[in-house]
């Protein structure tokens, strides 16, 4: 007998249960992130987080589950829908809340169905996304979002749900490279020489660089990476709301997933930016500097992430939403899929045909930053 329950607090959830039922060591979809997310005081209601973690049970025991939010706001999302809320309160409506599956302040593609690997996932996942479309009309909620959800899960969605595909750029190692040397070498002339110019400029300033293993952080450098971090938010008047406790609950929790690149001027840390990784994928979160120094945030954020890669024999490495300046750098546009449900449906049908306007665009910008690689030999963007 089948039965779906919701849990404002994933604790109240195994987490030996959920994170078999992810089915991948993705970092940010397990039980250890998102439950120090919750624990140190990042998801509050004041920053519109809520949890509401939605699980189907067989019995007693747990089949399925969403990482699930109730949203009183669009911020820490990354598939923007501020003008369907704008259109949604113009026509005298309450756009939140919302529900929203997705990692909070992470647009990294994951699990979102989770519903383990055995021969009923495929139909598990289905009844997801069915019960997530029926929890929101229960609720009377304006609409649901799964954000950053890989393509193996987008057939679970049906016709009720819309469509939505956006471009990141990461890059991919190819098995031939032993070194950040041979991954020059497939580049361009012209890119080649840029990026050996900018890793030379940090060698000028006299900066030694270091990549860390989290577990290997003190609390004094925990505190130092995070108020790097802020400091970022804070310049361009954001709010930052991971918290202290937060940074030192990755070193403790994901001691071995979490990694820290630090740049240091004699002894004094001068810059730092935040990474998490997989068994296979490298993710680069959050940067800092208190002094701007050329060529830093590429070493920092970009060459040291490749670096770390070859060495780890990591096949991609995932550095963040937007920057068309990754291209240059060796990162490949690669597509991200979401899907939302809008509850009414005029509205749905009215957003729908605007999503096909802007998914014959996204195609085409796509084609566009492909022609532009900094590959000697161009590779095909993977759908």
């Amino acid at each position: 007998m089948l039965s779906l329950r919701t849990h404002t607090s994933i604790d109240e959830i195994d987490a030996a249960v959920w994170d078999t039922l992810a089915a991948d060591d993705n970092p940010f979809v397990s039980h250890a992130f998102l439950s120090g997310l919750e624990r140190t005081g990042c998801i509050r209601a004041e920053y519109g987080w809520r949890a509401q973690h939605l699980t189907l049970h067989d019995g007693d025991a747990l089949v399925g589950a969403l990482p699930l939010y109730v949203k009183g706001n669009s911020h820490g999302e990354y598939v923007f829908d501020w003008s369907w809320a704008d259109a949604w309160e113009r026509a005298g409506g309450d756009y939140y809340p919302k529900l929203l599956c997705a990692v909070p302040y992470s647009p990294v593609t994951g699990p979102r169905l989770l519903a383990g690997s055995g021969p009923e996932s495929s139909r598990r996942r289905v009844m997801l996304a069915d019960a997530l479309r029926q929890l929101t009309d229960r609720l009377r909620l304006s609409s649901a979002h799964v954000d950053f959800l890989p393509g193996s899960e987008t057939g679970a969605f049906g016709d009720a749900w819309l469509e939505r595909s956006d471009w990141q750029f990461h890059w991919r190692r190819d098995p031939d490279w032993r070194d950040f040397l041979d991954f020059a070498d497939a580049l361009t002339h012209k890119r080649r020489a840029a990026i050996r110019r900018e890793r030379q400029q940090v060698v000028k300033a006299g900066l030694h660089c270091e990549f860390r293993e989290g577990g290997s952080l003190t609390d004094a450098e925990w505190h130092t990476m995070h108020r790097l971090y802020t400091h970022t938010f804070d310049e361009k008047g954001n709010t930052p709301t991971l918290t202290p406790g937060f940074f030192r609950h990755l070193g403790a929790a994901c001691a071995q997933r979490s990694h820290v690149a630090f740049a240091r001027r004699g002894g004094g840390i001068i810059a730092g930016a935040l990474f998490l990784s997989s068994h296979d994928t490298l993710y680069g979160r959050y940067w800092g500097a208190r002094e701007h120094v050329p060529g830093l945030h590429f070493e920092l954020c970009y060459y040291l992430g490749i670096e770390h890669c070859l060495w780890r024999r990591l096949d991609r490495f995932e550095p963040g939403a937007q920057g068309e300046h990754k291209l240059a750098r060796g990162f490949l546009p690669v597509r991200t899929h979401s899907r939302h449900y809008l509850a009414d449906p005029r509205f749905r049908d009215a957003v729908r045909a605007a999503l096909r306007r802007e998914a014959a665009l996204q195609d085409a910008r796509g084609a566009a930053l492909l022609a532009h690689a900094p590959f000697a030999q161009r590779e095909a963007a993977p759908g």
